[in-house]
């Protein structure tokens, strides 16, 4: 029997370290490489011609009548008259109705990237907020999920000047005008109780089967106003924050959060209304957002451009699984940006 010398111990030794420094290096390199691929910032600004369903704008009303509509699109209901004053002294005008492409909504895995500005990082070196996190299922149960999202002022039609001097368009530019990640309200269900405390009256089961009759009502058309707590087929609107409790596909989660920020702003009264017969002399404050007034319009990561049943924008609430298909793919694709069509209805004084 050979004995191994002391220089060949250490050599043995030696070379077990060495394993075991490159297994832990590995570990460390294959975790680096899938938080960069979660922490991916990445967008696109919106081409305004092949990346905006302009069709979403009809149909055009003057009055309770529909006078331009192509391919069926969707409407509410607009004032009866066609006729209008507004002012101290009235202006005598008609009553026009439109759905103006005014707003942007997006909601990203990373914290202050801004993917509708192709994908900016806009982070200041502040304290890092929450991430996009997922939660696994528990049981049969599904997955959980949370995002940050931005809101953002962008009142088309006026900056591209696609029509001159017409009174009904809000004058502006492009705007950022809300981030997720300096509210605390955004990832605390309790604390976000403070904006919406009415949430308590909802939350029992009664309450949340009446959103069944919403996702119907949507999925033909719009959803029901009254039944403001529901975001039809997504489930319910609260609470008002980044939380998901099932995750069932990135496209279906960006869309009720991009309800649910659209509905904060209006709590927060930095969203007004345009619409009805109260909207034709200017906004008026809706601290209770009519969700019917809205239609949305995916622009990242694939602009959805293609019309099903001749239209291409669909209305808060209206279920993901036709339209939805194929919109999310890994790394690049797992962001996702909307274009927010608001109803707009408008006193054009002779």
């Amino acid at each position: 029997m050979t004995r191994s010398t002391p220089k060949a111990r250490w050599r043995q030794s030696w070379d077990h370290i060495a394993a075991i420094l490159l297994i832990c290096l590995l570990a460390m390199t294959s975790q680096h490489s899938h938080a960069a691929g979660i922490a991916t910032c990445t967008g696109k600004f919106p081409n305004p011609v092949t990346d905006i369903c302009w069709s979403c704008i009809l149909p055009i009303s003057l009055g309770s009548i529909p006078i331009a509509n192509f391919g069926g699109q969707e409407d509410i209901a607009n004032p009866g008259s066609p006729v209008c004053s507004c002012g101290v002294n009235p202006v005598i005008g008609l009553s026009i109705g439109f759905w103006e492409p005014a707003r942007h909504v997006e909601v990203v895995r990373k914290p202050f990237c801004l993917t509708s500005l192709g994908g900016i990082d806009l982070n200041p070196g502040l304290p890092a907020p929450e991430a996009a996190r997922f939660t696994h299922a528990e049981g049969d149960g599904d997955g959980g999920s949370f995002y940050q999202a931005h809101f953002y002022v962008n009142p088309m039609l006026y900056w591209l000047e696609v029509v001159t001097d017409f009174p009904c368009l809000e004058k502006g530019s492009f705007d950022l005008a809300y981030l997720t990640e300096v509210d605390p309200l955004w990832n605390d269900d309790e604390l976000t109780l403070i904006l919406n405390p009415d949430a308590v009256l909802f939350a029992n089961p009664i309450a949340i089967a009446a959103c069944a009759a919403d996702c119907v009502a949507a999925s033909q058309g719009f959803g029901i106003k009254e039944l403001f707590w529901c975001a039809g087929c997504q489930g319910g609107i609260y609470p008002l924050d980044g939380q998901v409790p099932y995750h069932l596909g990135g496209v279906r989660t960006a869309v009720l959060l991009a309800q649910r920020l659209t509905t904060k702003m209006h709590r927060e009264l930095i969203a007004w209304g345009w619409h009805g017969t109260p909207g034709l002399c200017g906004p008026y404050f809706e601290p209770v957002m009519d969700k019917t007034a809205y239609k949305t319009q995916l622009t990242y990561p694939i602009p959805n451009t293609e019309k099903d049943g001749g239209r291409c924008c669909q209305p808060f609430g209206r279920s993901t699984v036709i339209w939805g298909a194929g919109k999310e793919y890994p790394v690049r694709g797992e962001d996702f940006a909307f274009m927010l069509f608001r109803k707009r209805n408008c006193c054009v004084g002779f």
